[in-house]
């Protein structure tokens, strides 16, 4: 049975954008190294050929993943999300219930999507999975909830305090 692809409308463009990127730019500059690599001379022997052509099949490999996402995906709108329901396409804000009271706040995202480490201003928030603990957690939540969250470390126990559609 085939993992349902779950994006937001976002994940979908950026996957779009990224399946362009390796269609076009990759795959060109994959096939200048392999042409340079060859006029080296002898292929079997040739380190910067056989490296050329793992990346060209590691291109390949990521361009028909890309595409079966992109296929098989539903995507998930803000106008399509319940107002005060944690879903894919939320961001969350949590609390820890222990004496810390650690805040965290993440979008909910679908698995092609997650990134639990924002890089750029355009993800200023992680990235969380529906499928992580975390994500599994909160899911279907409302604003006051209580979540156990079990981690590999034992459960840690979280109040949902806020939840939008941004």
């Amino acid at each position: 049975m085939a993992k349902e692809i779950v994006l937001t409308a976002e994940g979908y463009e950026e996957l779009k954008k990224r399946l362009e990127h390796l269609t076009t730019v990759g795959r060109r500059e994959v096939a200048e190294r392999i042409k340079e690599a060859r006029e080296f001379g002898d292929i079997s022997e040739n380190s910067e050929y056989d490296d050329a052509k793992n990346e060209q099949a590691k291109i390949e490999d990521e361009i028909a993943e890309l595409e079966l996402q992109l296929r098989e995906a539903t995507i998930v709108e803000k106008a399509d999300l319940k107002v005060g329901v944690a879903a894919i396409g939320s961001t969350v804000t949590v609390v820890s219930m222990d004496k810390k009271q650690t805040e965290r706040k993440f979008k909910l995202v679908g698995s092609a999507e997650a990134d639990p480490s924002p890089k750029d201003d355009k993800h200023p928030l992680p990235r969380y999975s529906n499928e992580s603990p975390i994500g599994r957690a909160v899911l279907g939540g409302k604003k006051g909830d209580e979540v156990d969250v079990v981690t590999p470390g034992g459960t840690v126990k979280y109040e949902i305090t806020a939840i939008s559609r941004a």
